[in-house]
């Protein structure tokens, strides 16, 4: 028998019982709870992508890129008032042509080249440095005048003089091209004379040919005569070239 105001045995013994089962309900529920994070953390583990050489890959392709696509500047070449069309080789690369009215224009990647221009065997170069955004200009006129005196093969009348009933010529071949070559060239020369049958002063005209093997890039002269017809007192005009043959 109790007394008022005091609680019960039997109610303090449900209360613990029911306390009991709480915790052991709460840690159950904890460990799932650990489990199903061990879980996750597990599977996240297991669907990681590892690094590839893809990023590496890409950098040299840019790279590649970079280095094919080489900073160039602007070059003009030109042979001012040489009188010829020629080639333009780049570091022993022929690039384009030039001429006295349209120099070359092109572009050329930075650094040092050679620049040359040739007639026959004989050969004029320059040396450069290509700066990107900045124009070179290269001119070989002077020198080519110097050095070239003719850009094409051609015979020229150096000489001429009285000689018997005739006139002696000296034709001079010149062949500043890079083969041997063989030359003709016409003469012809004006002249009057007293003629032995009528008396009289009459006009006459001879023609002749001058021929020479000439080599690459040399020079050479021969003499020509050209006779005149019976007379005398002989009277000349100054010796002309005609047509220039090669073969």
């Amino acid at each position: 028998m109790h007394q008022i105001g005091e609680p019960p045995m039997k109610i303090f013994t449900l209360l613990a019982l029911f306390i009991a089962v709480g915790c052991i309900l709460a840690t159950g529920c904890i460990a799932q709870t650990k489990k199903d994070v061990n879980n996750t953390t597990v599977s996240a583990s297991n669907t990681f992508t590892p690094f590839n050489n893809t990023t590496m890959n890409i950098t040299n392709s840019s790279t590649n890129a970079t280095n094919v696509s080489a900073l160039k500047g602007p070059l003009r070449v030109s042979i001012s008032s040489f009188n010829a069309n020629l080639s333009v080789i780049l570091d022993n690369q022929t690039i384009g042509f030039v001429t006295t009215a349209k120099p070359l224009d092109i572009l050329v990647e930075e650094g040092n080249h050679s620049v040359k221009v040739c007639v026959g065997a004989i050969c004029e170069v320059d040396y450069v440095n290509i700066i990107f955004a900045k124009k070179t200009f290269v001119d070989f006129g002077d020198r080519l005048k110097n050095d070239v005196e003719f850009p094409e093969p051609i015979a020229r009348i150096t000489d001429y003089y009285k000689e018997g009933n005739g006139v002696a010529v000296v034709v001079e071949f010149i062949n500043p091209s890079g083969k041997d070559l063989q030359m003709t060239a016409e003469i012809s020369l004006g002249y009057s004379f007293i003629s032995s049958r009528s008396n009289q002063r009459v006009g006459e005209s001879v023609r002749g040919k001058a021929y020479s093997d000439v080599g690459a890039g040399r020079r050479t002269s021969e003499m020509i005569h050209l006779y005149f017809a019976d007379g005398n007192a002989y009277m000349f005009d100054p010796p002309t070239i005609g047509k220039i043959t090669l073969n």
